[in-house]
């Protein structure tokens, strides 16, 4: 069974699938071993009352810290790591530690409308915005890059005239609650290897 640590930063409602799946699926292949938030997050009440473990390490320290932090939590007892709604940049040399065994959920058909200050209600306005008729999200391994990483799975939706950026957020959440832990168990099997 893949033991696998979560990052969040704020309601966890990705991390609330993972969670969903690891409890109603024995053949989900992962287990949620530890939960991590870089702020209050209220994401860790959910995992508080899964029977989680649960830790909050301050973003304010700096990236390399907070990287470092992780990194010693982690050490010989995750196999992977997935990014739900976590904001904080991790430093390239964790990264590198890491390699090909963190993923992150993005809410756009990555490479479309990722990068730097595109995350949450960003991501959906801009996408309003430029008039595209399909959006969705995307599961990517995490490289030095922001949303620059191998993509792994995507879901797509049709944007329908009339939706505004929070019709749209709450329409791709349900893809995003949908992908994530679909394809958590699928790599599971790779990532035990």
């Amino acid at each position: 069974m893949l033991q696998i640590a979560v990052l969040i930063s704020g309601g966890g409602s990705n991390l609330q699938t993972l969670i969903d799946r690891s409890k109603d699926d024995e053949n989900c292949g992962f287990k949620i071993i530890t939960v991590i938030a870089d702020r209050e997050a209220s994401g860790l009440i959910r995992a508080e009352n899964a029977g989680l473990e649960t830790l909050l390490i301050d973003r304010k320290a700096g990236s390399e810290n907070l990287s470092n932090e992780i990194s010693k939590i982690l050490q010989g007892k995750a196999d992977c790591i997935v990014l739900a709604g976590f904001l904080s940049i991790l430093d390239s040399s964790f990264i590198d530690e890491w390699k090909n065994r963190i993923l992150n959920i993005h809410p756009s058909l990555l490479p479309d409308f990722g990068g730097k200050g595109m995350y949450g209600m960003n991501v959906h306005k801009a996408v309003i915005s430029s008039g595209t008729k399909r959006s969705g999200c995307t599961v990517h391994y995490v490289d030095t890059g922001i949303d620059t990483g191998e993509i792994i799975s995507q879901l797509s939706l049709s944007v329908h005239e009339s939706w505004d950026a929070e019709q749209l957020q709450k329409e791709v959440l349900k893809l995003e609650h949908q992908l994530l832990p679909e394809t958590v168990s699928l790599l599971s099997e790779k990532w035990e290897k």
